[in-house]
């Protein structure tokens, strides 16, 4: 069912909804453009509501007044929540799930893909084409569930959830980066995660770095740091060292220069920092990798991303990334069995 809140919103008609008014159901909306700035974001929702085959997309300024009450809303805590079922329309190159924002840079004068609405590092060519050099993402978060139910409970994205993102674009040939190490590959060198399995108490906080390679390239993968508890290559319970569900933490990912730095912080955890040359093949504990691009990602471009994007996905096959997730597609059975990740954010911010 299609909320008409959800339709007001997308054709930016004056039957929108502010922050406390009632909804046709008669339940309190909170709009979540009324708890964060969203001016400068647009989001992508597991949805398809108007029946074209293609997944939902609002920009500014209508995601402002945008309001879905399954998968983005704002709760009475002053939280925005972003839910993604594992099952559900996705977009064209993923089996996975999201409800996310993608960072607009300058949503008015540019398209999405456009120089304007991205930014690259200092090292880029064409750095003076962009949007601007580097930039910063901070925010507050809870993850309030993750899939529970997995056919291969041993590959490594089952019962997990991104909560922000670096991606980096795809489309080399609408700028031509004339760098001579092959970028536009649309990898990603910072995805934060958190994940927990169905008999733990506490779940894993971590971040992994993608080499920068083409996707037929066998060395090609994603290195997982940790931060709280375990990364992904374990099952053991982190206990206490990690993050349990509703409990707050908060990051903040800094790119200046070329450097990408990374700070994450939590209530009676450390403080973990960690700091990396995007522009060469040296990790973040100093060691060059010999199998990664040997400029990393110093050719590419680059957006913010911040959400729920569902790692737990449905498709059943062989490949790391497919845990054969349960999820029917029906949203109420989905939600009912737990077969879906939920996030809610307390602050997001652009800077």
């Amino acid at each position: 069912m299609i909320s008409s809140v959800w339709l007001a919103a997308c054709q930016g008609g004056a039957e929108t909804f502010a922050q406390n008014e009632k909804s046709p159901a008669g339940s309190t909306v909170i709009v979540p453009g009324s708890l964060v700035d969203l001016s400068r974001w647009k989001i992508t929702l597991p949805m398809d509501s108007n029946g074209d085959g293609k997944i939902d997309e609002v920009s500014p300024p209508q995601i402002s007044r945008l309001y879905e009450p399954r998968f983005f809303y704002g709760n009475e805590k002053g939280e925005v929540v972003f839910t993604a079922p594992n099952k559900a329309i996705t977009t064209a190159n993923s089996t996975n799930t999201r409800s996310e924002l993608r960072q607009m840079i300058d949503p008015v004068k540019s398209r999405t893909k456009a120089p304007g609405n991205n930014f690259v590092l200092a090292a880029h060519p064409n750095a003076n084409r962009f949007g601007a050099i580097g930039g910063q993402l901070s925010a507050s978060l809870a993850v309030n569930h993750v899939a529970v139910k997995a056919a291969h409970p041993d590959k490594k994205p089952a019962f997990s959830v991104v909560v922000g993102q670096i991606h980096a674009g795809k489309e080399e040939r609408i700028f031509g980066n004339g760098f001579g190490y092959g970028f536009g590959y649309g990898n990603e060198p910072l995805k934060i995660y958190y994940k927990k399995l169905p008999d733990h108490e506490y779940g894993s906080v971590f971040w992994t770095y993608e080499r920068n390679l083409e996707k037929n390239d066998p060395n090609r993968t994603d290195i997982a740091y940790p931060v709280w508890g375990n990364t992904w290559e374990s099952t053991e319970n982190p206990g206490t060292n990690g993050v349990r569900l509703n409990e707050e933490f908060s990051y903040t990912v800094t790119v200046d220069g070329n450097t990408m730095h990374l700070t994450f912080t939590a209530t009676d955890k450390p403080r973990i920092e960690y700091s990396v040359d995007l522009a060469s093949n040296v990790n973040p504990y100093g060691e060059p990798d010999v199998l990664d691009n040997p400029a990393s990602y110093a050719g590419d471009w680059f957006y913010f991303k911040a959400g729920a994007y569902n790692q737990c996905s449905s498709k059943n096959q062989e490949g790391m990334w497919y845990a054969g997730c349960a999820g029917s597609g029906n949203w109420e059975e989905d939600y009912r069995e737990g077969n879906y990740a939920q996030v809610s954010f307390s602050s997001i911010i652009l800077n």
